[in-house]
Order: structure tokens, then sequence, then C-alpha cells
């Protein structure tokens, strides 16, 4: 039937010093990323050509959108529409979902 059931909190695995990422789903519609960013770590800022959700499942950092600094703790969810800058920054150890939604 194509159902996936994940662990999103026992996935997490902290590299030292690292970010672990991996794939849940991914098909011709959607990709579902689990990221773990170990404390300090960073994606730099860049865009995705289709839509996203950031979901913050545990930990603290920081989302820039658009130039614009976010807190991002869990509960928090950012969308991101096609083409907009953003960046992930760990404050601490940092678990996030992200779903890109393709056209």
């Amino acid at each position: 039937d194509g159902a996936v059931i994940a662990d999103l909190h026992g996935m997490a695995e902290v590299a030292d010093k690292g970010i672990v990422s991996k794939t849940i789903v991914e098909n011709e519609h959607h990709k579902l990323v689990h990221f773990t960013f170990a404390s300090g770590q960073e994606l730099s800022e860049h865009t995705a050509s289709v839509p996203a959700v950031i979901q913050v499942l545990a930990g603290h950092g920081t989302v820039v959108v658009a130039g614009v600094a976010h807190e991002a703790t869990p509960g928090k969810l950012f969308y991101l529409p096609a083409e907009t800058r953003h960046a992930v920054q760990a404050s601490d150890d940092l678990v996030i979902l992200l779903t890109l939604f393709r056209t």
C-alpha cells in the first residue's frame, strides 16, 4: 500500500561535529528527510526548487528564512515556498524533519 511508518525520535543519531540525514520517503511527489545536527553545525543559506516544510522535532537552533532569523524549538514548523532562501543552525543538538513537495 506504500505506507511508511517511522519512529522519528528513535532515528535521531548525532554524529560527532556533523550532520546525519536519513531519507524516509522518496517518490515522484514527496521527499521526507530526517536530519540530526550536532551542536554548532549548520546548513548554509540555499534555496529549494520546490516548496518545503521544516518541522523541529528536538533540540534548539535557528532557522533563517529570507534573511530573518527565527528560533527553532520543538513543535515549530516553517513553510517555505519554492526558491525561498533559508539556512539552519544548531545551537544544541537539533533534530528536524524536512518535507519537499515535488510538483
